[in-house]
């Protein structure tokens, strides 16, 4: 290469150098590398899947892979309805993941309990687990779940803890 030219849109020159924060890099490498752990629980796990597919390419974010062990993941995506009985089993998956770790609540059932008024249903994951977003329908459709997904990537770039703040809610639309 000679110098001075210029490859992939990058000026490849022996002056060029850049500088950053050391917490923005780890920040920008964190936003773009979530590992979602699907917490698939009933009618909206389906359109989870669908969110991992071909139409929404949520790839494109960085978030293809999704783990199924917590100790890989820092993202937990609830999708459907929690019953008290597996509340503790969700609240011990997500005590396994490591920190930072942010949670989704996916949908009217997991928000708020949907239009299960039982004594067996939790209306709402927030009363065990710190809720980060929560998106909403019934289901909510993927591309709705990739709202979510960028609304928690814009909260570590704006260097928010997880379960902090102000809660983001993504509406559902037409």
């Amino acid at each position: 290469m000679e110098e001075g030219c210029v490859t992939m849109g990058l000026d490849v020159s022996k002056d060029s150098f850049f500088t950053t924060k050391l917490d923005d890099i780890i920040g920008w490498a964190r936003k773009n590398s979530l590992w979602p752990m699907p917490m698939g629980i009933s009618c909206c796990a389906i359109e989870m899947m669908a969110f991992a597919g071909p139409r929404t390419d949520v790839s494109r974010f960085g978030s293809e892979a999704f783990r199924f062990s917590p100790r890989q993941s820092d993202l937990m995506i609830v999708a459907g309805t929690v019953t008290y009985k597996m509340s503790h089993v969700v609240r011990k998956i997500y005590d396994q993941m490591p920190d930072p770790k942010w949670v989704i609540a996916m949908g009217a059932c997991t928000s708020s309990g949907g239009m299960y008024r039982s004594y067996s249903v939790v209306q709402g994951i927030d009363l065990f687990i710190p809720v980060d977003v929560y998106v909403a329908g019934c289901p909510p459709r993927p591309d709705n779940l990739l709202r979510g997904l960028m609304e928690v990537q814009a909260k570590i770039t704006r260097g928010e803890k997880p379960g902090q703040k102000e809660k983001i809610y993504v509406p559902e639309h037409a």
